[in-house]
């Protein structure tokens, strides 16, 4: 675990000012992004009344995350981490910020709000992998441990996508969808001001000898890297396989089960269930990897998730699936900061943007192809039998993985490559 070292800071030097810069950053731009999750669809269903246009918008809004999130971490390690985080949120001010004003203009349609989802989807990872790449030296500057200035971090995005969908259904009952988007709007002006107070170490302008030569080039060194480092890419295909194998039960499977049970108050209980869970998890990480190797944590987060996944095949009252939501995402609410601590362990200072959005791009390109595999067998097969199909691999994959040496070396204390 992250101990102490000679380039800690004295109590005299300690500045905890960029920690709180960069979690209230993070956590506001989070909330923006959690309300636009539920004022998007919203404005739609205002419109056309039909669930297929929707869809449209929100997978509009999370397929060009794939390829943004990749091109994002060569654009932090090329423009610099303070000055791509302001830009991105800028960027996601403008595109947010249109959909009011086209609404009082042109009027609003459904490829129109397409179009913006997806280009606020290629904006926003950039901003996220900045201010993530920061991490490490606020840490530093507040003299924290790594593990608990991720967990603090992980802990503030699931506030942030606690609090940003139940706000925005509070926005939309009291001033309307389309002016919640000036809301959600105000966020990114927030974090961009925080952002522009920071200071921080390694947050400027990067040197040019150690600047990507181009988006491709730099996408390219950050594949090899991750691929070179075995743990890193070990990490990355399970987070993959993982993702892939959870996410449709959040947003396919719970839904159309509590939706053919006429209950959808219920899918907000457990999803919030899963949440609060998770928010637990994280924040409970720091405290955790003082008592238990970080490779324990990963087993068991695998563990859990294959069998909370299997309990829940058995469709049991909501009071067990409550139980059981919760537990998943507490166990696995570490997993993130672990997943976190590694790259900012095995990274080049001067590569961290491209790793850290090669890592993240992994589990968004996970996601479709779970989407795909889980639709047409809950159709074919229902949703009991879906979930246990899912369930099962990841047991697998837990059990894989504890015979894996190269876990071992997340207990590795490792001075970060130069």
């Amino acid at each position: 675990m992250s101990t102490p070292t000679a380039d800690s800071p004295t109590i005299d030097q300690v500045n905890r000012r960029p920690v709180f810069l960069l979690l209230f950053a993070s956590v506001v731009a989070a909330i923006g992004n959690g309300v636009s999750i539920v004022a998007l669809p919203w404005l739609v269903l205002q419109r056309t009344g039909s669930a297929a246009d929707a869809a449209i918008v929100a997978a509009a809004g999370t397929l060009p995350l794939v390829f943004s999130t990749l091109i994002s971490g060569t654009a932090v390690d090329f423009f610099g981490r303070r000055k791509m985080s302001i830009i991105s949120d800028v960027l996601s001010l403008l595109s947010v910020s249109a959909i009011p004003i086209l609404a009082m203009t042109t009027g609003l349609s459904v490829p129109l709000l397409a179009a913006l989802a997806a280009i606020g989807a290629i904006f926003d990872p950039a901003g996220i992998t900045a201010r993530e790449s920061m991490l490490p030296a606020a840490a530093k500057a507040a003299g924290w441990s790594l593990d608990r200035m991720n967990s603090m971090y992980e802990a503030v995005f699931n506030v942030a996508y606690i609090v940003g969908p139940g706000l925005g259904g509070l926005l939309i009952a009291s001033i309307g969808g389309v002016n919640t988007m000036w809301a959600t709007a105000s966020t990114f002006v927030v974090s961009a001001l925080a952002i522009a107070f920071l200071k921080v170490e390694g947050g400027g302008k990067p040197a040019a000898e150690t600047k990507p030569t181009g988006v491709v080039s730099g996408v390219v060194e950050g594949l090899k890297f991750v691929w070179n480092v075995k743990i890193l890419r070990t990490l990355a295909l399970i987070d993959m396989a993982i993702t892939a194998l959870y996410l449709p039960i959040e947003s396919v499977l719970l839904p159309k089960h509590f939706s053919d049970a006429g209950t959808p108050q219920q899918l907000g209980w457990i999803l919030m269930a899963i949440s609060v869970g998770g928010l637990l998890g994280a924040l409970g990480y720091a405290t955790m990897v003082r008592h238990v190797q970080r490779r324990t944590i990963m087993v068991c987060a695998t563990f859990t998730a294959g069998i909370t996944t299997l309990g829940m095949s058995l469709l049991p009252p909501i009071a067990v699936l409550l139980v059981l939501g919760a537990c998943l995402g507490f166990i696995y609410g570490p997993v993130a900061p672990i997943a976190n601590y590694v790259m900012q362990t095995r990274s080049p200072e001067h590569m961290r943007g491209r790793v850290v959005g090669v890592m993240t791009s992994t589990a968004y390109c996970a996601g479709p192809l779970g989407f795909m595999l889980a639709g047409p067998i809950a159709d074919k097969f229902g949703v009991a039998s879906t979930l246990t199909i899912l369930g099962v691999p990841m047991l697998l994959i837990a059990v894989a993985s504890i015979r894996m040496p190269v876990l071992r070396e997340l207990d590795r204390e490792e001075q970060r490559p130069q």
